[in-house]
Formats: C-alpha cells, sequence, structure tokens
C-alpha cells in the first residue's frame, strides 16, 4: 500500500514538472515574440506559411515529454473498420479523385494520423507518412480537430455516394493512384 502511495506521488510529481517546463517554455516564447518583432514574423512564417509538420512535432513532443496526450487518454468509443477503401469506380477530380461508393458508405482513415482541418463536410488529415489527405463530402461522426486517429478508423459516413479525396505533401498535390 505504502508502495503504491509512493509511485502516485512519483508520477504526479513527473506531471507537474512537464507541465512546469512546458509553461516556461510558453511564456518565454511569449516575451520573446513580443520583444523581438522579426522572431514574430519568423514564427509566423514557419507555422502559418511554410509546411509545418504536426506529426512530427508530436513526435518531438513525445520523445522529451512522454505520452501525456496517448490513445489510452482519448475517447474509447472510436469505431475501427478493419476493410480497405471500397469503391465502385474512380476519376480525375480537379487536384485529387472522386470516388463513387455505396450509399452512405463508412470511410475508414488509410492511414494513421492528426486532423489538422475540418470544415462543415472536409477532414485534412496529416498523416503518419507526412502525406496531407483532404476526405470531402463526408457526414463528420464524433471527432474533433488534433484527435489522432488509427488507420481504419471511421471519419463518417458519405453523403450519397461520392467521396473526394485528395493528395498533398510538401505542398504538392500526388498522384491519387499510388494511394487508393
Amino acid at each position: 500500500m505504502i508502495e503504491k502511495r509512493y509511485v502516485l506521488k512519483k508520477s504526479i510529481k513527473k506531471i507537474i514538472n512537464k507541465l512546469m517546463i512546458m509553461t516556461i517554455i510558453v511564456l518565454s516564447g511569449m516575451i520573446l515574440v513580443k520583444t523581438n518583432p522579426e522572431l514574430k514574423e519568423q514564427i509566423k512564417r514557419i507555422v502559418y506559411d511554410n509546411n509545418f509538420k504536426l506529426i512530427e512535432n508530436k513526435k518531438l513532443y513525445e520523445k522529451y515529454f512522454g505520452d501525456i496526450l496517448s490513445k489510452k487518454h482519448s475517447n474509447n468509443n472510436e469505431m475501427v473498420s478493419m476493410e480497405k477503401l471500397n469503391y465502385k469506380k474512380y476519376e480525375k477530380y480537379k487536384e485529387g479523385v472522386k470516388l463513387t461508393v455505396t450509399n452512405n458508405y463508412s470511410v475508414p482513415v488509410l492511414e494513421s494520423g492528426v486532423i489538422t482541418y475540418i470544415n462543415n463536410d472536409t477532414i485534412l488529415i496529416e498523416q503518419v507518412n507526412g502525406i496531407k489527405v483532404s476526405y470531402s463530402n463526408i457526414s463528420l461522426s464524433n471527432i474533433k480537430l488534433y484527435d489522432y486517429l488509427e488507420k481504419g478508423s471511421i471519419l463518417g459516413e458519405v453523403k450519397g455516394n461520392e467521396l473526394y479525396l485528395k493528395f498533398q505533401k510538401d505542398g504538392k498535390y500526388l498522384d491519387y493512384k499510388k494511394y487508393i
């Protein structure tokens, strides 16, 4: 019993230390940005204008601070499908592809990654392989911005029978035939 208390106290101390370090880093960064306009512009360019790789930063965070935001702390009600993306036909559409699927098809995530954008019926996922995939024409399930989804997780259902996908890496659109 005493040993369990000791382990619990030690775990709580670790979490508090990590939070304090992150707070100091964030506050220091805010002070530097406030006092140096050039640094503010440089950060803005890196984060907003360039291709900011969220997955790589998640790995860096986990390397130095542990897995405090891991899947084991997330919603356990996530639906997972073991099937691959099933479609009846495909055709090029703008920078991506339009897939004809069955009505109300449940769309699985093609590769694990983080949701970096949600708007109406469009979701953008930055996959662990660095490819950004845009899924459009979807009725969203219970997902939120910055959720980490495993391969095969269900994003939602297709509205009707058309699913639109775009694949992008380093600001360039990729050939969809390699990924569907």
